[in-house]
This record gives structure tokens, C-alpha cells and sequence, in this order.
């Protein structure tokens, strides 16, 4: 702008400079800052961090006594000395992926209706960097979650496993990314929070009771197990309890954690798509 004798340097904030990006692919900035907001916000909410940190913990205490003594019927299929390590190894990879399918579900719901999301949305903040940045807070929240469990479940319990820890350990929390982008893509088809709630029948429990957990899947109906085939939860429990069961890594193990990654990348990449900038 140019005035008499002389001018003024105006420097518009649309002309200024073109915001960071991370490879072309994320906006850093933003990406960190909106992560860091829902991990404040998450911290804050007192109810779910006890519920990621120490439900867990405590079902698998309460499980510990309630088998405590147990053993399995004659001609029970397990690799295992009693159902409290079954069990606990199918709740240590399995829970994350329930829960944090909740969580994430019940806040981007929340987000939705307070408007957060709309006013983010309205920022130059992608929706890629958005939900990288849900997926990273809430992968960070998962990470905690089974860092507790496990230390509970294998120095407190005695749960052990032929595989390392880990692994169990890494296989949980790929089962919670995949909660998390699971929550993330059922919540764009929810009006209300109790919409999102009504989602975990109809996405999560199949997902669960075709896994393999109550029946194994070879005694299903083979039209069921296509059905099976066709759920991450399959290929998350399959993981585990190759883990279980051997003390090295295995071929199988190692295709299921590409197939539950490819799931959960899938499952962000259509909450992306999905996403709504405006509330209706």
C-alpha cells in the first residue's frame, strides 16, 4: 500500500506463505496441533480414561480369579494349561480393537454435534490430516492401554505365551488402529450418539463371535467361514494365537498383521471419503 511520501510493506495472510506440508502427504502444523488437542481433550474426560486404561486391567484380574483353579474338558482344542491363558490372550488383542471402536465412534459423534468438527472442517486443515490426527491420538491412548494390560497380565498374573510379549503387545495395538479407523468410518453414518452405539451389534459383535473365539472356524458352515474370512477380527485373533503357540514369528502371523494393517488403512481412507464438512 503506497501513500504520500513513501509506503507502508501490507503483507496479507493469504499471500504470506503456503502452509508446511510433511512429505506432501500431511500438514504438519496442523497435524500436530489437532493432535494435541484431542489428547488434551481425551485427558479431560476423566470416565474414558479410566475406561481405556483400567477396564482392561480389571477384566483380565477378574478373569484371573474367575479361572482361577479351572481346567479345560477332556478333548478341549488349546495349547494352552488352563482357560486363563487362552482367555487372556484373546482379551489382550481383541479388547483394544472393541474399545477403542467405541470411543472413537461415541467422540467424532460428539465432535459432530458440538460443531468442533464443523468449524474445524472450515479451516485449511484437510480431512486426511484430521483423522491422521484421531488415529494418532487415539493410537497413542491404545498404547498406554496395553502397556498397563500386559504388565498386569504377564508380571502380575503369570500369563505367559510360547511367542514373545511383544508381539502381543504390537498386535494389540494394530487392533486398536484398526478400531479406530473402523469408529472413525461407522460415525459418518451416525446422526446421534446413540446412532453410533447401535453400530457396535452391527459391525463389532459378528466381527467377534465369527473370529473364531466360541466356535473355531473350521467347524462353521462354509458359507460362514467366508463370512469370517472377510472380517479383520479373523485375521487379528488368528495373529495372536500364532503368537501363542510359537515361539518365532510365523508366515501366518506375519500375513495376518499386513491383512488387519491393510484393513485399518482401508477404514481411514473411506472415513476420508465420507467425512461430511457440514452437520445435517
Amino acid at each position: 500500500m503506497f501513500v504520500d511520501g513513501g509506503s507502508v510493506p501490507v503483507h496479507h495472510p493469504a499471500h504470506h506463505r503456503a502452509p508446511s506440508r510433511l512429505t506432501g502427504f500431511l500438514q504438519l502444523r496442523p497435524f500436530v496441533a489437532t493432535t494435541g488437542r484431542i489428547l488434551r481433550q481425551l485427558a479431560g474426560d476423566h470416565r474414558s480414561v479410566a475406561m481405556i486404561l483400567a477396564v482392561p486391567s480389571l477384566v483380565i484380574t477378574l478373569m484371573y480369579f474367575m479361572f482361577s483353579g479351572a481346567a479345560y474338558p477332556p478333548g478341549a482344542p488349546s495349547p494352552f494349561s488352563s482357560p486363563f491363558q487362552s482367555a487372556c490372550l484373546i482379551l489382550l488383542g481383541l479388547f483394544p480393537l472393541f474399545l477403542m471402536f467405541v470411543i472413537t465412534a461415541i467422540t467424532m459423534q460428539r465432535e459432530r454435534a458440538s460443531g468442533t468438527l464443523e468449524r474445524i472442517l472450515t479451516t485449511p486443515l484437510r480431512r486426511v490430516d484430521l483423522l491422521a490426527a484421531y488415529g494418532t491420538a487415539f493410537s497413542i491412548a491404545a498404547a498406554a492401554q496395553a502397556s498397563l494390560a500386559c504388565v498386569v497380565a504377564f508380571w502380575l498374573l503369570d500369563f505367559q505365551t510360547v511367542g514373545s510379549p511383544a508381539w502381543v503387545f504390537g498386535i494389540a495395538i494394530i487392533n486398536a488402529m484398526l478400531g479406530v479407523g473402523l469408529g472413525l468410518l461407522c460415525s459418518a453414518f451416525a446422526r446421534t450418539e446413540f446412532q453410533a452405539v447401535q453400530f457396535i451389534p452391527l459391525v463389532m459383535v459378528p466381527q467377534l463371535l465369527l473370529a473364531g473365539i466360541i466356535v473355531p472356524r473350521a467347524a462353521m458352515p462354509e458359507w460362514l467361514q467366508w463370512v469370517s474370512n472377510a472380517m479383520p477380527a479373523s485375521y487379528a485373533l488368528e495373529a495372536l494365537q500364532q503368537v501363542g503357540t510359537h515361539p518365532e514369528l510365523t508366515g501366518v502371523a506375519v500375513r495376518d498383521i499386513v491383512i488387519v494393517l491393510a484393513f485399518a488403512v482401508a477404514a481411514l481412507g473411506l472415513a476420508a471419503v465420507t467425512l461430511r464438512r457440514r452437520t445435517p
